[in-house]
C-alpha cells in the first residue's frame, strides 16, 4: 500500500509537471531523492518515462479534433472532393509531417546516446543549472518579445523550418534534465516568433510521438516481465498522470491567453537555487 501511496505522489507530479514549463524529467528526478520507490534501478530508469504515456493519452484526448486525420465531420481541407480522399484531412496530415520534422533530432540523439546522456546528467547538479538557465531564459525571450506581434499565429502557419528549429530546441531538453522538453521548445517557438498559445499547443502535439517513442525504447529495454507489484504502480502511476493532465493542460492553455510565462521562469529560478542549496548541505 505504501508502494501505491507512491505511485499516486509520482502521477500527480507527473500531471503537473509535465505540462507547465518546469521539467518533468527533473522534479521525478528530486521526487526521488525525497521519497524512494523499492524498485529496482533498471525498473525505476523505465517508470519515470513511461509513467508519461498516461499524461500522453489526456492530450489525445483533449485534441483529437485537431490531430485525427481522418473524417467528413470539419474536414476543412479535404483531400479531394469525393472518395476516400474526402475522408483524409489534409491540413492534420501537413502538421504530422511537421511534428515529425520536429522529433528527427531528439529522436536521432535519443537512440544512439541515450543511456550516455542518463548515466552523464541525471543529478541533482544538472537539474538544478538547468532550471535556472531556462528560467532566465523565459524572462528574458518574454521581456524582448512585450509589445511586439508574434509572426505565427496558428499551428498551421508553422513552417517545415519552423518545425526543425523548434525540434533542434527539444533536443536540449532530450540531452539535459532540468530543462523540460515543454520550456525549451517554448522558448524556442517565442524565439522564433510563435504566439504563445499556438506554441503551448505545438507543443503538446509533439509531445505525443516523443513520449510514446521515449516509452517504447524504455520498455524494449527493460522487457515486459513485471512483477505484480511493478504492473501496479506503473499503473496507477500513469492513471493518475492522466487525471492530472487534463486538468493541468486546459489550466495552462487559459491562462497564457492572458499572463506571459514569466511566472514559470522565476518558479524555475527559485527551485534551481534551492535545489543547489540543498546539495551542497546535504539534504539531497
Amino acid at each position: 500500500m505504501i508502494e501505491i501511496l507512491k505511485a499516486i505522489l509520482f502521477g500527480i507530479v507527473e500531471g503537473i509537471t509535465e505540462w507547465l514549463p518546469i521539467s518533468s524529467t527533473g522534479h521525478m528526478i528530486l521526487l526521488d531523492e525525497i521519497v524512494k520507490l523499492n524498485v529496482s534501478e533498471e525498473f525505476y530508469s523505465m517508470f519515470q518515462v513511461v509513467i508519461q504515456l498516461g499524461a500522453i493519452l489526456a492530450v489525445v484526448l483533449i485534441f483529437w479534433n485537431s490531430i485525427w486525420p481522418f473524417g467528413k465531420k470539419n474536414n476543412k481541407a479535404p483531400l479531394s472532393e469525393s472518395g476516400i480522399g474526402a475522408w483524409i484531412k489534409k491540413d492534420i496530415f501537413v502538421l504530422w509531417f511537421h511534428i515529425l520534422v520536429s522529433c528527427v533530432p531528439a529522436a536521432i540523439v535519443g537512440v544512439l546516446w541515450d543511456d550516455l546522456f542518463e548515466e552523464l546528467f541525471y543529478n541533482y547538479t544538472t537539474v538544478a543549472i538547468m532550471l535556472i538557465i531556462f528560467g532566465v531564459a523565459f524572462i528574458l525571450v518574454e521581456n524582448m518579445k512585450s509589445g511586439h506581434k508574434a509572426k505565427i499565429n496558428a499551428v498551421a502557419d508553422i513552417t517545415y523550418t519552423t518545425a526543425f528549429l523548434i525540434g533542434m530546441f527539444q533536443l536540449i531538453a532530450a540531452i539535459f534534465p532540468g530543462t523540460s522538453r515543454s520550456g525549451a521548445t517554448i522558448v524556442g517557438a517565442l524565439l522564433i516568433g510563435v504566439a504563445r498559445t499556438t506554441a503551448a499547443e505545438y507543443t503538446f502535439y509533439l509531445a505525443i510521438p516523443v513520449m510514446l517513442g521515449a516509452s517504447l525504447l524504455k520498455i524494449l529495454k527493460f522487457g515486459l516481465s513485471f512483477t505484480a507489484m511493478e504492473a501496479a504502480i506503473l499503473i496507477v502511476g500513469m492513471v493518475v498522470a492522466f487525471a492530472v493532465s487534463m486538468f493541468v493542460i486546459k489550466f495552462l492553455m487559459d491562462y497564457i491567453k492572458k499572463h506571459d510565462f514569466k511566472v514559470f521562469g522565476w518558479y524555475r529560478i527559485a527551485l534551481g537555487i534551492i535545489v543547489l542549496a540543498c546539495g551542497i548541505i546535504g539534504v539531497i
